[in-house]
């Protein structure tokens, strides 16, 4: 492996244990379940400070979500304490995205403003599914959720780490999360 783990891509995450033989239950966090949780597909997670790789044995979905087995995880208490980990793979493993589409991790770190070049802060997440997604920013006031859509967001150039708005009027302001700062706000 040659990517580190901030360069992988999430995909997912281990929700629970799933029966006795070892399987575990994925909450996925990709458009593309079928073919990122497959047999033989090979995900990263991070315990104890390492990143280690875990092959997938088995794969089924089940009600919206994959039902997996694991090299190696072979037992109810090996999947139990696998619950909660984040399954990464390398962005290197990246489908291509249709132009106009975005992966999440791509977003990440950008700096949000205004056409007139006012700084409203950086994003720190994306929240939603596609079609019904939105920036979470770190302004100076707190948190401020911005609808990730085209008549909103009017420039994406994730190259440059530069994402152009044009919020209606008090949008701002209305999806402002008060109370909750950026890490390092005073």
């Amino acid at each position: 492996m040659t990517a580190g783990w901030d360069e992988m891509a999430v995909v997912g995450r281990i929700a629970r244990a799933h029966g006795i033989r070892g399987e575990v239950i994925v909450n996925p966090e990709t458009d593309f379940p079928d073919r990122r949780f497959r047999a033989g597909a090979t995900l990263y997670t991070r315990r104890e400070g390492a990143v280690c790789s875990l092959r997938v044995t088995t794969a089924r979905m089940q009600r919206g979500r994959p039902v997996i087995g694991l090299d190696g995880v072979s037992t109810m208490n090996d999947a139990v304490a696998l619950a909660g980990c984040e399954l990464r793979v390398p962005a290197a493993d990246l489908a291509p995205l249709p132009p106009g589409s975005y992966y999440h991790h791509d977003l990440i770190g950008c700096t949000v403003e205004t056409a007139a070049g006012e700084r409203i802060g950086s994003v720190s997440s994306v929240e939603g599914a596609p079609g019904g997604s939105r920036l979470v920013v770190d302004a100076p006031s707190g948190e401020v959720l911005i609808p990730l859509v085209a008549g909103i967001c009017t420039s994406i150039d994730v190259g440059a780490r530069v994402i152009v708005v044009s919020p209606p009027e008090g949008l701002l302001e209305l999806n402002a999360r008060r109370g909750k700062r950026p890490p390092g706000a005073a």
